[in-house]
């Protein structure tokens, strides 16, 4: 089984100063990601990404949009040598329609579960809103709860001190 950090995306490992983050150029990894990611895999930990996008209900950005950025913070990272398994995202919002992968949800959780055989007693997530902690653990996972845009090396003691 798989031992996985699941992230949030926007406010963990980008910037989410400008709220909807749907390009490239406007992406800016927060401090931390790269040496957290290389550090974390070196203790066998793979990676998910499950975010709420719900700019596409809202039809700011498309799925397109969100695919190709995906693409490229993947490329990025893996000039760092660190692989993600997988985007998973949301493109609702209350306001447009109604949905059961909207975190506080744990769907998106369960499906990646289920997919990649996780060991979820083994897994975190780590989210810059209570929705991320409360969508991880309801799905059994174990969050932690950063401020939006913080260095995300702090997570590390959490994370290498519970193993």
């Amino acid at each position: 089984m798989k031992k996985v950090v699941f992230f949030d995306r926007d406010g963990v490992i980008n910037s989410n100063e400008s709220y909807y983050t749907y390009s490239f150029k406007d992406f800016r990894f927060n401090d931390g990601v790269v040496e957290t990611m290389v550090t974390l895999q070196k203790e066998g930990y793979e990676f998910i990404v499950v975010s709420n996008q719900s700019g596409i209900a809202k039809k700011i950005y498309t799925i397109n949009d969100v695919e190709q950025l995906h693409q490229q913070v993947n490329k990025y990272l893996n000039e760092h040598t660190i692989q993600i398994l997988e985007f998973y995202y949301c493109t609702h919002h209350p306001d447009v329609s109604r949905c059961i992968c909207r975190k506080p949800s744990p769907l998106l959780f369960e499906k990646a579960i289920a997919r990649f055989d996780i060991d979820v007693a083994q897994s975190w997530m780590i989210g810059d809103q209570i929705r991320d902690v409360e969508a991880a653990e309801a799905a059994g996972i174990k969050g932690i709860l950063i401020a939006p845009n913080s260095d995300l090396r702090e997570v590390l003691k959490i994370i290498l001190n519970h193993d």
